[in-house]
């Protein structure tokens, strides 16, 4: 086995140097042909290939993304994975009591047995990255009778089932733990595919008390210099070959290809500098008109909505010590997003964003001009005018989803078994009554978990409801929202209560009542599963009247970016961050 002696500040997910930086998030396996020459001055003392080699160990065994979406750093020869607090937070919360409060006062595993399963984290490595875009292209060509809409070039269910294709089903059947996966870069100008393998019995091993996990919370959180202990320890268990396997007490601590050592060294003034993680996305190639929309509707909305939200849910959380806990993983991610929003729309006016894409697009149509490639002029015609078009549907889509669909955790209440349950008391189907009465029976029992309140949620749905209705006009309303304004005359909290009092779901005594007495009636005029319902065909029809745009927009997003491809060179730009393996560096 091999050791990496490098600092870890070459690892960890910091996005500012001090000094100078350059801007992109570049892709490892290309290192040489872009930007290793200029690394090398700076002070790189690596190979290229110590950073990536697909043939052999190098650092990026060792950089892992940590469950959905956050980097993770294996540091030791017994499996042991470093990341972020903030992305251990939500199991160190699940592992969490009033008596074992592991968010307070921190967890320690002082021996491996003591370590906490986590049901559903995984921990993905990424084995090798290959270009694949001619391989997508024949076989968008080849499938091209499937391609009704024209934008199969961007489905991920497409490209999956071309990835497995490629490797063939006997590879991923004789490598326990195996997956593939293409991914468009570029918007679909270019496609590389990542060979991974992901473990998927992970346990905690330790963590701070949020007190050094989150110093200085939400007000550091997104800002720069920020001092916190911002990490959590977990480690990855396999079978006793190394393989994934689903957790068993059975299971061993991994023994990696590659780990890192923790330096306590820090780095020096003009030391170089470089950072390998998962970033999430970014939008670097936005047009003028989609970084005002994405300031004045997205982020707009986002920050007033969540506000709200986040309000409401603070006044209960510092109330009650149990709610604190059942709910600190969800204010955490919804002021993590809030914060972000607000920093972003910073940074587009300090910056003057809006005016540097124009310059940009400005620079695009001259060159276009002059060498006649009046599908570029085209391209940037067409999002100009999309983006002006939808702006009333995407501002309803945006307060929709921010404001009930993320906003009010019983607009997400299941129907599909219930409205099996009501065709199934209808049709007397005693077979399917009693299957569907048990599903519906697990819903409530997901829904209300224990991580849920109902006091806090008809807290919350009150101020999210009154906000929403204040901003939305009130024939663009889900058609639910009628009720409110006839049978209840405008009076959220008699409205509000009157759902809890009166669903199925609305309490277990309520369900029990139901149990009971099943009679299709009730499920039919259920107001919180009516509310559901209603939530849901908004969405869809706001889904649908956008669609119109879609296939128009993604082909002109495509052209823009081919035209700035061919225009600078294709090695020219590190393309947008899309949760795949990248490096930064600076000094």
């Amino acid at each position: 086995m091999k050791k990496s002696f490098l600092s870890l500040i070459l690892i960890f997910t910091l996005t500012t140097f001090s000094l100078s930086a350059d801007e992109g998030m570049w892709m490892l396996h290309l290192l040489k042909q872009q930007k290793y020459p200029e690394m090398k001055k700076l002070g790189l003392k690596l190979r290229d290939y110590d950073i990536y080699n697909p043939n052999g160990t190098s650092i990026k065994d060792a950089v892992v993304q940590f469950g959905g979406g956050c980097t993770g750093e294996v540091i030791s020869s017994q499996g042991l994975v470093l990341t972020n607090h903030h992305c251990g937070y939500g199991q160190i919360q699940n592992h969490s009591t009033l008596e074992h409060n592991y968010l307070e006062n921190g967890f320690w595993a002082m021996t491996k047995t003591e370590e906490l399963p986590n049901p559903g984290l995984t921990v993905t490595f990424i084995d090798k990255v290959e270009e694949v875009t001619d391989y997508v292209k024949n076989c968008l060509e080849r499938d091209k009778a499937l391609d009704k809409d024209g934008i199969l070039f961007l489905s991920p269910a497409y490209l999956k089932s071309i990835a497995k294709e490629r490797v063939g089903k006997e590879f991923l059947e004789n490598n326990a733990g195996a997956d593939v996966e293409i991914k468009p870069f570029f918007d679909g100008n270019q496609y590389f595919m990542f060979i991974k393998k992901i473990y998927s019995d992970i346990r905690l091993v330790g963590a701070p008390p949020s007190s050094i996990g989150k110093f200085g919370a939400d007000t550091d959180n997104w800002m720069w210099p920020r001092h916190t202990g911002d990490f959590s320890l977990f480690r990855i268990y396999a079978d006793k070959n190394g393989n994934p396997a689903p957790y068993s007490p059975d299971n061993v601590p991994l023994k990696p290809k590659r780990w890192l050592t923790v330096s306590t060294q820090g780095a020096n003034e003009n030391d170089f500098v470089m950072i390998l993680g998962f970033p999430g996305t970014t939008y670097k190639f936005y047009t003028s008109w989609e970084v005002a929309e994405r300031r004045d509707i997205d982020n707009r909305v986002r920050i007033n909505m969540r506000r709200v939200r986040q309000e409401a849910l603070l006044n209960e959380m510092l109330a009650d010590p149990q709610v604190n806990i059942q709910y600190a993983s969800k204010y955490t991610g919804s002021t993590n997003a809030y914060k972000s929003a607000i920093g972003s729309n910073w940074a587009i006016d300090k910056r003057n964003f809006v005016m540097a894409k124009k310059r940009q697009q400005e620079r695009l149509i001259g060159w276009a001009k002059k060498k006649n490639k009046t599908q570029f002029l085209a391209a940037l015609d067409t999002l100009q005018h999309i983006v002006e078009q939808r702006s009333d549907l995407r501002f309803r889509d945006r307060m929709l989803n921010e404001g009930i669909v993320r906003g009010i955790e019983f607009a997400n209440v299941p129907v599909r078994n219930a409205d099996s349950l009501i065709r199934a008391l209808r049709n007397k189907d005693e077979k399917k009554i009693e299957n569907f009465t048990l599903l519906l029976l697990n819903d409530y029992r997901n829904f209300a978990n224990k991580n849920y309140s109902v006091e806090v949620d008809k807290k919350v749905a009150k101020a999210m409801i009154a906000e929403y209705i204040r901003l939305v006009p009130k024939d663009k309303h889900p058609d639910v929202f009628t009720v409110l304004h006839t049978e209840f005359e405008g009076d959220i909290n008699k409205y509000v209560d009157n759902i809890f009092e009166n669903s199925v779901f609305g309490s277990e005594a309520n369900l029990e009542k139901f149990l009971s007495h099943l009679t299709p009636e009730t499920l039919v005029h259920d107001p919180m599963f009516s509310f559901a319902r209603s939530v849901k065909k908004e969405e869809a029809m706001l889904k649908d009247q956008q669609d119109a745009f879609t296939r128009a927009y993604l082909i002109a997003r495509r052209s823009y970016l081919d035209g700035v491809l061919e225009m600078d060179g294709a090695t020219a730009y590190a393309p947008d961050a899309n949760l795949t393996l990248r490096l930064a560096y600076g000094q």
